[in-house]
């Protein structure tokens, strides 16, 4: 006899990716002990031999920060130890601290939602190329869009190749039924994403701040925040269809479909 599909075969697979952040948490407390090992580690390793080679002054040319950044960020990459354990490392999600992670607020998620946050949200990284909320990491600085030669190219995005996009391929694939990819990256970081190959609808939301007598505009501090916001959302409402995307409504977002396109919803907030 026909069955009728599962509600999960249905609504299919929904991930969504996020930008790292350059603020780091390496202190607080955190509120779980579940940890995993970033899988493209073997990968990051190779970066990290091309980077243990400058010198402070040539991170600091290299990635356009201070001496002082540049100094500290070379002695994370000879700091650098493999493997990773709770001692040496922290669950991504809990160490990067900028503004989307401010609107993540990863710290207050429950066991349930950190376990649904690891099958749906990824974080994209110029180290590690892709990381769930619960991989390890060391602390570090390597801005996607970094012009760092190495035997693959000039740039990053030579040396990730394919890797990262068929990473989340193969994470889209754990589910049967339609793939969406909700992209709450910046457009540095989702350059590292192949979207042809993916095999899914990619949505790419867009948040918008209106003064009250105003034309609404991208205020990059909150953006970021309310990507974060998104990705949050998605987790904690367990969401799995584009269709439930409009109806988010978190720090006084409202869905604007007289400014939305399928591929890009857009959200407007109005200054209270």
């Amino acid at each position: 006899g026909w069955a009728s599909p599962s509600p999960s075969a249905t609504l299919g697979r929904m991930l969504s990716v996020l930008s790292p952040a350059k603020t780091l948490d390496l202190e607080s407390r955190l509120p779980t002990r579940k940890h995993t090992t970033p899988r493209l580690l073997d990968e990051s390793e190779k970066l990290i031999d091309v980077l243990v080679t400058k010198s402070a002054a040539e991170v600091s040319q290299l990635m356009g920060i201070s001496q002082e950044l540049g100094a500290l960020n070379a002695q994370r990459y000879v700091d650098f130890t493999v493997p990773f354990t709770p001692k040496n490392a922290r669950p991504a999600a809990l160490i990067f601290a900028g503004d989307v992670y401010q609107g993540l607020s990863a710290r207050t998620f429950t066991a349930r939602d950190f376990t649904e946050a690891q099958k749906t949200v990824r974080i994209l990284s110029g180290l590690y190329g892709l990381l769930r909320p619960l991989d390890l990491m060391q602390p570090y600085r390597l801005e996607m869009g970094t012009r760092l030669r190495t035997s693959r190219g000039a740039n990053l995005y030579d040396f990730w190749g394919d890797r990262v996009t068929e990473l989340l391929r193969a994470d889209l694939d754990e589910s049967p039924g339609p793939r969406v990819l909700v992209n709450l990256a910046s457009a540095e970081y989702f350059g590292v994403v192949r979207p042809s190959l993916l095999d899914a609808r990619v949505v790419s939301p867009r948040f918008l701040d209106a003064p009250r007598d105003g034309e609404p505009r991208i205020v990059s501090f909150y953006a970021k925040r309310a990507r974060g916001a998104m990705a949050r959302w998605l987790v904690r409402e367990r969401v799995r269809s584009v269709k439930a995307l409009y109806e988010f409504d978190a720090d006084g977002y409202r869905y604007a479909p007289e400014r939305s396109t399928p591929a890009q919803p857009t959200y407007v907030r109005v200054a209270a």
